[in-house]
């Protein structure tokens, strides 16, 4: 913290201004993999505060008959973040069993809305820390030549892979902070 002295010609005043946020590679990592699970961590650290006080009801909350719930957006995100596990981790799209235990989520709709109903708050979050740190445990192996590297498929470099996954939570965070406002404070 720095505090500051602004003064005028009538009053002195002191204001505490915080250093500016930086991006730094997280320990136990190489440089770039360590900011990419920097930049990982806040954005789930982000969600996680948003969500973490949230009844059964406003976790369920829908904003009309076409919306996704909060619950069903937090699991989005896991199935999302799964996905891109099997795709860069493992060279490969998810099998019959895994697209069973993720396709609900993956797609959301009417089939989760019903799904992904009357649960507590920490059962989705729960999975969201479960997926995550599984993709910790993977990026611990892995160094900054890996981050550079295509995926199989030639399609994008593992970089920009991970990016797509906090660009897509960020997207969803800002869902569930809009639908977070829209609850009715009956």
């Amino acid at each position: 913290m720095q505090k500051i002295l602004i003064g005028f010609s009538f009053f002195l005043i002191t204001i505490t201004v915080n250093a500016q946020r930086t991006i730094s590679s997280e320990e136990g990592f190489t440089p770039q993999v360590g900011v990419l699970v920097s930049m990982l961590n806040d954005l789930s650290n982000r969600v996680e505060r948003t969500v973490k006080d949230l009844n059964t009801e406003e976790i369920d909350f829908l904003l009309d008959e076409n919306a996704n719930s909060i619950g069903t957006l937090i699991m989005h995100l896991a199935a999302t973040e799964k996905l891109y596990q099997v795709y860069t981790f493992e060279n490969r799209e998810l099998n019959e069993e895994e697209e069973e235990e993720w396709n609900t989520a993956m797609s959301m709709g009417k089939e989760a809305q019903k799904k992904f109903k009357g649960k507590e708050v920490q059962e989705y979050l729960e999975v969201f820390e479960a997926v995550r740190a599984k993709t910790l445990e993977y990026l611990k192996n892995k160094d900054d030549q890996w981050l550079a590297q295509n995926t199989s498929d030639d399609n994008m470099n593992h970089y920009w892979a991970w990016f797509h996954v906090m660009e897509h939570q960020s997207s969803h965070l800002g869902q569930i902070l809009l639908l977070k406002k829209r609850i009715p404070n009956d």
